[in-house]
């Protein structure tokens, strides 16, 4: 088995992801908030996947010991400068989560949410009781319980396999149906740093992550057909549960608008 095979087994699910409907559902700035008051729970569980690799795939403890595989190390390395400590529109240093709190704010979506939950988890120091305390929607919860569970009991091909298959290769399509949708329905709207933020990880992931986060299964996977095949479950549960995701974002909005 090889990366092409993978592409091939998880096309039924991200032709799902693709077509999904929740893209032409936002048709208001107030569509848009609540969009970005869901998608906010994915932004941030990815940064938690990344580091999981990096705790992983390089030594971040003390003494230091060179780990295994220079080539993962690097691959990870490379994508974490970028995440964590990013360009901003106007040149500042950020994470992509940061990012995308400040293109919240910018467009009035309300952040009260995600801060809230956060400093749930934060206090509990255990975030599955967190996930299960919370008022989100059960499947964002089952989103976020999946990618944590993952992290706690996956080996490195498996948070990597949910990590490349269900975030970064994914990113550049999905990302462009939205931005299409955004620019064509808020021409008029200051939604300069959310565009940005759009657009940088397309430019990003297309071109250097997605690449990247591929050449790392391969080396993770090397020869062994079992962590191939670990590799293809993981990956299809984990666009199964970014439809899941698109379908509660899409009943939160239409909820919104039958409120309204």
């Amino acid at each position: 088995m090889n990366i092409e095979t993978i592409n091939n087994r998880i096309r039924p699910q991200k032709e799902l992801l693709l077509q999904h409907p929740l893209y032409k559902k936002v048709k208001t700035i107030e569509d848009l908030q609540c969009f970005l008051e869901s998608h906010v729970y994915a932004v941030w569980d990815f940064m938690s996947l990344l580091k999981a690799l990096q705790s992983k795939l390089t030594c971040t403890t003390t003494p230091w010991f060179a780990t295994e595989n220079p080539e993962t190390r690097y691959l990870i390395n490379e994508i974490v400068l970028a995440e964590e400590s990013d360009l901003t529109i106007d040149g500042r240093r950020q994470s992509h989560y940061e990012m995308y709190i400040e293109a919240m704010k910018d467009c009035g979506a309300n952040t009260a949410g995600i801060e809230q939950f956060l400093s749930e988890v934060n206090s509990l120091k255990n975030i599955f009781v967190a996930i299960k305390k919370s008022n989100l929607h059960p499947n964002i919860k089952a989103f976020l319980d999946f990618t944590f569970r993952v992290i706690e009991e996956g080996k490195s091909h498996e948070i990597a396999a949910a990590f490349t298959f269900g975030r970064e290769d994914l990113i550049p399509s999905m990302f462009t149906a939205i931005l299409k949708n955004f620019q064509a329905n808020f021409p008029q709207k200051n939604l300069s740093k959310l565009i940005y933020y759009f657009e940088r990880h397309i430019e990003l992931d297309a071109d250097d992550h997605g690449p990247m986060a591929m050449k790392m299964i391969t080396e993770l996977c090397g020869t062994d057909a079992q962590k191939w095949s670990d590799v293809e479950e993981i990956s299809i549960l984990a666009l199964e549960k970014r439809i899941g995701l698109w379908d509660a974002i899409e009943e939160n909005i239409m909820m919104n608008v039958e409120l309204a």
